[in-house]
């Protein structure tokens, strides 16, 4: 282990040539915050130069796969939005660090993936997710454009209508449904996601590594030019919703439904 970067947020580990990123904060639902929305962008950048590794694993700790944006952090940028700005980049080099890498990169969603933690995990190669989890893109539910991914990866996996419905609605879908319309690749027990996840990268691993790498590469030439066209009008419209009424509105509302739980 002794090779592998050390993150504040973050968990690296292997297994034989599959290396595994955890997000790490499971205390808040692995929700995105400042540091792991660097670390994350630096650990896939790693995964995809590991001289160490053929497949990567990305996953998280305790109950949920990542609650997405972190409630402060919205909060924060509602106070200091000229800060938004760098941001807006990053989630760029999120989506663009994920669609580089090579390897065939697989999730494994052991619970809730929302928001940008849903759309990390539909950028990956293969989506293999407990049927406990709920997998959804609430944006909207904050007053936010999903302009961070969500409006790329979601009508390639789903077509254009059932898209638009499910980002403009912000519906957590069960991960049975997910899997039926072609959202997630597969839906599992809970206590076999272990195992059928090992399994899969198992065959990744026995396979033929540059035919694998090459399809894969091949495969995302046409994903990589869609995000292109569509991440900077997509940072720019959610830019603009950062700065909205709206936004402001519904974010002081769940800090207030916070404090309450709290005082309870």
């Amino acid at each position: 282990m002794s090779n592998l970067p050390r993150f504040e947020t973050l968990l690296l580990s292997r297994r034989e040539r599959c290396l595994t990123i955890t997000f790490n904060r499971p205390d808040a639902l692995n929700a995105v915050g400042g540091a792991m929305h660097h670390e994350i962008i630096e650990a896939l950048a790693f995964a995809g130069q590991d001289a160490g590794s053929d497949v990567v694993v990305l996953t998280g700790a305790g109950r949920a796969f990542s609650a997405g944006g972190d409630v402060v952090r919205m909060q924060h940028f509602i106070d200091h939005p000229a800060e938004f700005e760098e941001e807006a980049r990053n989630a760029k080099r999120l989506i663009f660090t994920l669609l580089d890498i090579e390897k065939p990169v697989i999730a494994r969603v052991n619970g809730h993936a929302v928001g940008l933690g849903a759309t990390i995990a539909l950028f990956c190669d293969v989506v293999f997710a407990a049927e406990s989890a709920r997998i959804g893109d609430p944006h909207v539910a904050v007053g936010l454009v999903a302009g961070d991914g969500g409006a790329v990866i979601w009508p390639q996996l789903v077509g254009f209508a059932r898209a638009k419905e499910f980002l403009m609605t912000g519906e957590l879908l069960p991960a049975a449904r997910a899997a039926e319309i072609g959202l997630i690749n597969h839906a599992v027990p809970d206590e076999e996601l272990d195992a059928r996840v090992d399994a899969f990268c198992d065959r990744l691993l026995a396979g033929a590594t540059n035919a694998i790498r090459w399809t894969k590469v091949t495969v995302n030439l046409e994903l990589k030019r869609i995000a292109h066209a569509l991440m900077d009008p997509g940072m720019a419209y959610e830019t603009l919703s950062v700065h909205g009424d709206e936004h402001r509105r519904l974010v002081a509302a769940m800090v207030e439904k916070m404090k309450a739980k709290g005082r309870q």
